[in-house]
């Protein structure tokens, strides 16, 4: 399990992940929790290259950054990775959604970095 939270001006950011087998499922979630955008990320070993399906509910924002999640985490292990993302904010603002945008997409890396170690480190056992 990973676990990775960072407070961006008035809402905490928090993603987990955990493995599904050889797949990723991680949440992306601040504020007040919901599913906003679910997005499925493949990883075509004949191509060599990921994409990435989403389904968003009515009136939420997260579209972009759960494809966007999922795509990369998919490119990087060359496995299956499910994106939930659900971050609500009252009265947010452009300036806002910037730097919540920036830090899941940081957050995102970290746990990409993660699985690069510990592929690493599977490697070498």
């Amino acid at each position: 399990m990973f676990k990775n939270t960072r407070i961006v001006g008035r809402v905490e950011i928090i993603l987990e992940a955990k493995k599904l087998g050889e797949d990723y499922l991680l949440t992306l979630t601040g504020g007040k929790e919901h599913a906003g955008a679910v997005a499925v990320g493949l990883f075509d070993e004949k191509s060599g290259r990921a994409s990435s399906s989403v389904l968003t509910l009515p009136g939420h924002r997260e579209e972009q950054l759960a494809l966007d999640s999922a795509r990369r985490v998919s490119r990087v292990t060359g496995k299956t990775s499910v994106v939930v993302a659900g971050i609500h904010v009252d009265n947010i603002s452009t300036e806002e959604i910037g730097k919540i945008i920036s830090a899941a997409e940081e957050m995102v890396g970290s746990f990409i970095a993660s699985c690069e170690k510990s592929d690493t480190k599977e490697r070498r056992s």
